[in-house]
């Protein structure tokens, strides 16, 4: 295989395995933006996977073709409705947001599972039938070289993600949402004085969070995996979360670092078909995205100004 044809596979696939992490990790961009520290970020996408592929089974007959893409809704829904008691527990109870967030990774895991047995009497899911389908960018897929590697048989939800991110961008920097939502992540005593309701901005931002990690993990449920068990998302909220502190608490950054882990774990699938480092044992590459991971908690979490009220519960009248 020759480099441009390395680049004609590993280029698309990358973006494909960054998608779920640039929604989930612009999911904890929102969250923490407001002031909220979002470490239940795996436990939201593991309820997104789940909730996925359990409508896309349930449902395939009945939407066809749009049935992945409607289980992205739903998923979204549950996953938003699921962020809400990380929000109570944060914002209401003013409880230990890191705990707060560590319970409902546990929890969402444990709900999935136990659905799961119950549902189908083993610990996976069937395969599903309905995935997110690849799709042919019309006029740019015939650019010479960089056609076939970014617009080319690459999934739906890859263009999904890179939009969202835009999107996310022009909210949290160019509205007035997006303002308010910044300065209550900063200085929430402030912002209270000009009249702006801290809970239900942070309120409004957990359950983004919520819902955009939920879509993350319906995403990589019906693309990489096509059923759900106890390995389909592991690790994917973690890498988010680093993403989102590797990418500077900002939607592009994050995205930048979402697709830089989205390269690593595309490396392991490709690495047979290189030639430079195929002799190289599989293993190393398959944890490559981990020790990347921890490197890049390990090495920017000091160096990156979060906000400044971030992980800091508002008590009304307090500074």
């Amino acid at each position: 295989m020759s480099f441009l044809e390395v680049l004609y596979f590993i280029v698309p696939t990358s973006i494909a395995y960054a998608a779920p992490l640039i929604l989930t990790a612009i999911g904890g961009v929102f969250s923490e933006r407001s002031g909220v520290v979002n470490i239940g970020l795996e436990g939201l996408m593991v309820m997104g996977a789940f909730i996925g592929i359990v409508f896309n089974l349930a449902y395939a007959d009945v939407f066809g073709s749009w049935t992945p893409w409607i289980a992205l809704l739903v998923a979204m829904l549950v996953s938003a409705v699921f962020s809400i008691l990380h929000a109570i527990a944060s914002v209401s109870f003013r409880a230990d947001q890191v705990v707060s967030g560590v319970a409902i990774n546990m929890l969402g895991i444990a709900i999935a599972l136990f659905s799961v047995k119950m549902m189908f009497g083993k610990g996976q899911t069937d395969f599903i039938q309905k995935k997110i389908p690849r799709i042919n960018i019309p006029i740019l897929q015939d650019i010479p070289v960089i056609g076939p590697m970014f617009f080319k048989s690459v999934y739906g939800t890859s263009v999904l993600a890179i939009v969202v991110a835009a999107i996310a961008w022009f909210v949290i920097y160019k509205t007035p949402f997006g303002l308010r939502l910044r300065s209550v992540g900063e200085h929430p005593m402030a912002a209270d004085t000009m009249g702006i309701n801290v809970t239900k901005i942070r309120y409004t931002a957990v359950i983004l969070s919520g819902g955009l990690a939920g879509i993350g993990g319906a995403i990589y449920s019906q693309t990489m995996t096509g059923d759900f068990g106890h390995a389909t998302i592991n690790g994917q909220g973690f890498m988010a979360l680093a993403a989102m502190i590797f990418g500077k608490w900002h939607p592009i950054g994050a995205m930048g670092a979402a697709l830089f882990f989205g390269f690593a774990q595309a490396l392991a699938i490709s690495a047979g078909s290189i030639d430079l480092i195929k002799n190289v044992p599989t293993v190393y590459f398959h944890i490559l995205p981990y020790v990347l991971t921890i490197l890049a908690l390990a090495g920017f979490i000091g160096k990156a100004n979060a906000p400044k009220a971030n992980g800091i519960p508002y008590i009304k009248g307090s500074r």
